[in-house]
């Protein structure tokens, strides 16, 4: 199976720059996963498309602001960090622009000294594990200093931090946002609960490495990145028994979809667990826990385009992109979204 499988051309204007005034007014696309037929309609009404008795089940991760803008210790030079993955309390893996100013023992400081960092680490892949120094509390220096990581083909600088997290973020880590999330209010929430809809929260810490596309030619070579999970005793109880029930697991964002095949045994069941996971999905993968995801356009030839072409068929999926780029859909993070049922 080649990449290059999963290449489509999008035109730069249908990149979404921002999120719409009103987070559900986006459209919807929805795809039939065996037919490939579609319909389009506006993301607030997928609450007419859920039954009672489904469970949507949702990442709470929460974005941090984890990009930090400072100066090497002793030259002054311009460095660009970018928090991906927190190791103990002082200690992060973390992205350096430019990177060849940033061997062992490489001393940075952030607020002209509020934050300083030492590279303690040089990894394989080119990232950094660093050690910073600082006094008073974490959450609030990082508040203070850091900016939000938008992807790089967003332009636009936002204005409001939190159009950049779910209304239902709750646990910090992410260095990106679970952006099909990004579509439901508080309001639609309540709607689609109204229903008998269930709903079960569960977490994985977004990295970087989900936005990027496969740079292997063999889809089968790439060797994906490892993100932090948690499943509570909780989200499974709910999960299990809407099975059990004969309802629809609805995965919002493949992010979910990882963390519930990453979790789920043979039969779709769940118990609680935490832990970090690797797993890669493309077609040929057999779901065990997911009967439906709501999800926004990918990138092309990322492993989340691979993914929706594992639930559904590459060609149905592509030939839905195709469709989606005629009616001049909206795509990526701030995008529109599919309902692949």
């Amino acid at each position: 199976m080649n990449t290059k499988d999963f290449y489509y051309d999008l035109p730069q204007e249908l990149i979404a720059q921002k999120p719409l005034e009103n987070r559900s007014d986006s459209r919807l696309m929805i795809l039939n996963r065996e037919t490939g037929e579609t319909e389009h309609r506006h993301f607030y009404d997928i609450a007419d498309l859920l039954n009672a008795g489904d469970c949507l089940v949702m990442n709470n991760t929460r974005v941090i602001p984890a990009r930090l803008y400072g100066a090497k210790e002793g030259t002054g030079g311009k460095i660009e960090f970018l928090l991906l993955k927190r190791i103990d309390i002082n200690t992060w893996e973390v992205i350096l622009k430019p990177g060849k100013k940033a061997k062992k023992g490489s001393r940075f400081e952030f607020g002209g000294g509020l934050l300083k960092a030492e590279v303690i680490e040089v990894k394989t892949d080119g990232n950094r594990i660093v050690r910073f120094e600082y006094d008073g509390i974490w959450e609030e220096l990082l508040d203070k200093l850091g900016e939000m990581p938008l992807p790089p083909y967003i332009h636009e600088k936002l204005q409001d931090r939190e159009r950049y997290q779910t209304v239902y973020s709750k646990i910090e880590g992410s260095a990106a946002a679970p952006t099909a999330g990004l579509h439901f209010t508080k309001e639609l929430l309540e709607k689609i609960k109204s229903k008998g809809v269930k709903l079960a929260f569960v977490t994985l810490h977004v990295g970087l490495g989900t936005f990027r596309p496969v740079s292997v030619d063999n889809v089968e070579e790439h060797k994906m990145h490892s993100e932090y999970y948690e499943i509570s005793e909780e989200a499974a109880k709910i999960i299990n028994e809407t099975r059990r029930n004969g309802g629809r697991i609805i995965a919002v964002g493949t992010t979910s979809v990882r963390t519930l095949e990453s979790c789920a045994d043979e039969n779709g069941f769940l118990k609680e667990c935490c832990g970090n996971t690797e797993i890669f999905i493309y077609p040929g993968y057999k779901f065990r826990a997911v009967d439906a995801i709501v999800t926004n356009f990918h990138l092309p030839e990322s492993t989340l385009l691979m993914l929706i072409s594992a639930f559904s068929d590459k060609e149905k999926v592509f030939k839905a992109y195709r469709e989606a780029i005629d009616k001049k859909y909206r795509f990526f993070s701030f995008g529109d979204a599919m309902f692949i049922c």
